[in-house]
């Protein structure tokens, strides 16, 4: 009875609902291929990439950008998907955790990680990860004070830097040869 009034309302104003507009389709590059969704730009990109696209590497960490947690590639660059919407996110390259794997191999950063045991809770991984790999797409061959400064804005209670710069490190070696 309410909706009904409520559509009368609006037909009278010559309003739709929200169910009843129709958007243009956002179309968003995602791990290399495209994605269309009608979801409304303002949407948060990390809640797309983790519920519309199954993607669960970024993870929703402080919601504010400052934890790292959320941290995705845009157009090579790092970026907090907790705070960019999907209106941001359109036409540009985004590249998750997921994406850096070369279809069964993983990328020499992941590979690095798991050689060297850099994780402990693992709810950081995806950040430093992230930030490892565009810290490494800028500077190949970085000096421990230039891996520090990289995953300074990545939280992490576990205590696993010890390990997180060992396996930066080594994936600098990995890359270089």
């Amino acid at each position: 009875m309410y909706l009904t009034k409520l559509q009368d309302l609006l037909h009278d104003a010559d309003l739709k609902l929200p169910s009843e507009l129709h958007r243009a389709p956002l179309i968003l590059s995602v791990n290399g291929a495209p994605v269309e969704t009608l979801l409304p730009p303002a949407t948060p990109l990390l809640s797309f990439l983790r519920n519309d696209c199954s993607l669960n590497g970024p993870k929703y960490g402080c919601g504010l950008g400052e934890c790292g947690a959320c941290s995705i590639l845009v157009d090579g660059k790092l970026a907090r998907s907790c705070v960019l919407t999907l209106a941001n996110a359109e036409g540009r390259r985004l590249t998750t955790l997921e994406g850096l794997a070369d279809g069964d191999k993983p990328d020499p950063v992941q590979q690095a990680f798991v050689a060297c045991a850099a994780t402990q809770c693992g709810y950081c991984l995806n950040g430093m990860i992230m930030s490892a790999r565009a810290l490494l797409d800028a500077n190949p061959d970085p000096s421990d004070a230039d891996i520090r400064e990289a995953l300074r804005f990545n939280l992490c209670r576990c205590g696993a830097h010890v390990e997180i710069t060992a396996a930066v490190r080594l994936a600098a070696r990995a890359l270089g040869s």
